[in-house]
Parts: structure tokens; C-alpha cells; sequence
């Protein structure tokens, strides 16, 4: 049975920190070498595609997309195939990997070409052969997203800009710089699954993209400005937001009729269909209080983390913690080996001094957290009742509904570790209790 919880959505007012929202994209030179995940994507790993000593081009293919949920992985540089290998994900997954050495000429693979599209499908199988995934950082195939069940009841595309995290501002520059692949990606969407309306949701402290979106939209195209409120762009509340329709649990945006992209990928949609050249580089933003230079940069991906940082002037302390994302959802880079991946949006290295976690203190039942939380949840109830190993409590508390946004611990007073206690809750909810 499907959940509603009727809620206020009122979130929290996290510090913006959007010092790189004016700096143009630049983009970053050829890499030493790339080293492309074969799971860079929600669903199954891709499969290599290529072996060791193999010649690869610019938009070659190197990984074959393991099943309908997954994606193919493309080469951002032309060059020899150094091998096969494996790296360790953020979330301690082993991935199998392909590291590519370039030659420096950046030669593009002959097939390169733009499109035939005249219908839904050749539409939906084009994105596809473009190795396309949620950019703003869930990674799910956007085919698949462009492909619901219940197409004749999608009435509204909705674009997410909202870009709702401190310090990244990626989304905002493709807002001011892509406006017209934005554009032609929408057009598209529109078009071919047949949407009569589109809302492009942006928060209110970008108001030179709103100003640009707004005076270049053409009809049936709305521009929304949004609340400046995490997490504002948490595809839930942003629908919301947008529409006042609220999604079931479990459920999808398809389920109210929405379907939801992000600025970022739209934009992609667009000039793919220009020009057929596959998802291989990526906008990101480049920032933390240790990076002497801090950018937003278009790097090609599977960039080493650390060649990212060594153009952007390097660390000016010892990292504290290094992410892929944002503060508040981000994802801690153990190594600065590690790979520019196809959905993240930032880098960000802070110092041992911003990065120290708050010692933590007893609860003060302040309800801080239920009042924060955009989906209305328990927080407290939900951790006690994890502590305490009562999956039926966890299960009554909708606790499976959280999406980790991080709100509540942001919110409290005490410096509880609420969200990963959470995250640990869920999984052992899906391990039948065990934890």
C-alpha cells in the first residue's frame, strides 16, 4: 500500500557558500591517464568492452551496459588501453575498472555521428547509446527514467536547478552558459513523450540564471523560483514544490504524472543530439577551504581526483576530507587516486579543522529533526527504535521512506549522528533485522 505523509516540507537553512557561482567554466588538459568504473550508475556494471593493448578514440565504447538498468562507459580520450583493474568505491564496493593511457591527439571514433531521431523510441535508444545517467548525483540510466510504464499519464517534465548544496555550483554555470542545449534537450523531452508542460525549478539565490531561464523559455515552459531551503532539490519536495503533488511510498515521480531531470542531463540530451558525442566529460565544481584555486572546471571523466586538485592549484593543508558531492549528501574519497565518475558534481577538500565531526551529546527531545525533516519522520524514534533492534517500530516509523539528505543531524542541537544512524537502520531493515 502506498504512504502519504502530509508534512510542511520546511527543511533547514544550510550556509549557501556559493563563492564559485561567477567563475566560468574552464576546461581542465588531457589527464596523465583515465581510469573509467564499469559501475558508474544505479543497476548492473557494464562489462569491459576492450582489453589490454587495445587502440580506443574519443567516444569509443570500452564498457557494454550490463542489462536495462545500466549504462554503456565511453572514452574521453583517444589513446591505448593500459589494462584492466579494480578501485574501491566510496561505499567500499570493489569495481571493476579500465585504465586508459591518451596519445594526445584526441582523435574521435569514427562512428561518432549525430542521431537519427523520429520517434519515442529511436529518442529513448539514443539516449541510451549515449551512456547517460542522472548527473545531479543519483546516477540512475536516464533512459529508463524516459521510458515509464504509464507514459499517456505524464503531464509535466519537471528540470531540477535547484542545486540546493553548499558550495557546488555547477548547475547554476550550465543554467547561464548551456541555456540553449537546455533548451533543445527539453524541446526534446517534450516532444517526443509527449509532455504539454514543463516547470524548470531553480532556488532563489540564483537569480542571474533565473533572470537568463526566464527571458529565453519559450510557452509551456515555466520557470519557478524556488525557496532557499535544503534540500530543496531532493526530487520529492521538489516536486512538491513544483507542482503541489506529493509522491507515494514506495513510488515514483511517475506515479503523479512527473517525470524529473536535471538541469545538467537535459542539457546533455541537447547537445548529444547535436552532435553524437557520448557522455565522456563532465562540469564540476571544485571548491572546499583548503583548494588554492577554487573553479568549476569540464573534466573528462575518469580523471584521477588528485590531477583535478594539481590544476586547481592544489590543497594549500592536509585534507581533514575530501568528497565527491556536497557536504550534506557527499561521499567521503578515501584515495585521491580515484576517478571523476559520470555523476558527480563536485570535488570538495576541506581541512582537518572544518572537517572535525562535533562531539556528540544526549538528546534534549528539542523535535529539531521532525520539524526539519522534508519527509516528516521521526529522526529520534527512528534511531531509538534501531538501538533497541525493533524492525516493526522502524517499519511502523516509515523509516525505509528517509533519502539520507542529512537535514536532521545538520538541525540538531546535540550533534547526534542521526542520518548514518538511519542509514545503518535501513539496512538492517532489508537484512531482517541483523545488524
Amino acid at each position: 500500500m502506498s504512504k502519504f505523509l502530509k508534512r510542511s516540507a520546511q527543511g533547514a537553512g544550510v550556509p549557501h557558500e556559493k563563492r564559485t557561482s561567477s567563475l566560468e567554466t574552464v576546461v581542465m588538459p588531457l589527464p596523465s591517464k583515465i581510469v573509467l568504473s564499469m559501475s558508474q550508475h544505479i543497476g548492473a556494471p557494464a562489462a569491459p568492452a576492450v582489453a589490454k593493448g587495445d587502440q580506443v578514440y574519443v567516444g569509443t565504447i570500452v564498457g557494454k551496459s550490463g542489462g536495462f538498468v545500466s549504462s554503456d562507459i565511453h572514452s574521453g580520450v583517444s589513446g591505448v588501453v593500459d589494462g584492466i583493474t579494480t578501485i574501491t568505491a566510496p561505499n567500499g564496493a570493489v569495481q571493476t575498472a579500465v585504465v586508459i593511457i591518451p596519445d594526445g591527439k584526441q582523435t574521435v571514433d569514427p562512428s561518432i555521428a549525430p542521431p537519427t531521431v523520429t520517434d519515442l523510441k529511436s529518442f529513448q535508444d539514443a539516449v541510451r547509446a549515449s551512456g547517460l545517467v542522472g548527473l545531479g548525483g543519483a546516477g540512475f540510466p536516464t533512459a529508463v527514467k524516459l521510458a515509464p510504464k504509464n507514459l499517456d499519464e505524464i503531464d509535466t517534465l519537471i528540470i531540477n536547478g535547484a542545486e540546493c548544496e553548499p558550495f557546488i555550483t555547477s548547475d547554476n554555470r550550465c543554467l547561464l552558459e548551456d541555456t540553449e542545449f537546455i533548451l533543445e534537450g527539453v524541446k526534446a523531452v517534450m516532444k517526443y513523450l509527449n509532455i504539454a508542460h514543463c516547470v524548470i525549478g531553480i532556488e532563489g539565490n540564483k537569480p542571474e540564471a533565473i533572470a537568463k531561464m526566464q527571458q529565453a523559455v519559450p510557452s509551456g515552459v515555466e520557470v519557478k523560483t524556488l525557496p532557499c531551503r535544503y534540500p530543496q532539490g531532493a526530487e520529492k519536495v521538489l516536486i512538491e514544490n513544483c507542482t503541489g503533488r506529493e509522491v507515494p511510498f514506495p513510488g515514483l515521480p511517475s506515479d503523479v504524472g512527473v517525470v524529473v531531470m536535471n538541469v545538467t542531463s537535459v542539457a546533455f540530451v541537447g547537445k548529444y543530439l547535436k552532435t553524437g558525442m557520448p557522455l565522456t566529460t563532465k562540469r564540476l565544481t571544485v571548491d572546499g577551504d583548503i583548494v588554492k584555486e577554487p573553479r568549476n572546471v569540464e573534466v573528462i571523466i575518469g580523471t584521477p581526483v588528485q590531477e583535478l586538485l594539481d590544476f586547481c592549484g592544489g590543497l594549500t593543508d592536509e585534507p581533514g576530507k575530501v568528497l565527491y558531492g556536497g557536504p550534506m549528501m557527499g561521499n567521503c574519497i578515501a584515495d585521491l587516486s580515484q576517478p571523476v565518475l559520470k555523476n558527480n558534481n563536485a570535488v570538495l577538500a576541506f581541512s582537518k579543522k572544518w572537517a572535525q565531526v562535533p562531539k556528540e551529546s544526549n538528546c534534549i527531545h528539542c523535535g529539531r529533526c521532525t520539524n526539519a525533516c522534508p519527509l516528516g519522520l521521526s529522526a529520534k524514534e527512528i534511531v531509538q527504535a534501531y538501538h533497541d533492534g525493533n524492525v516493526e517500530l522502524l517499519q511502523a516509523l516509515n523509516a525505509d521512506l528517509c533519502m539520507s539528505c542529512g537535514t536532521c543531524s545538520f538541525v540538531c542541537p546535540a550533534k547526534r549522528p542521526l542520518a548514518p544512524s538511519i542509514a545503518l537502520a535501513k539496512i538492517m531493515m532489508k537484512n531482517g533485522g541483523k545488524k
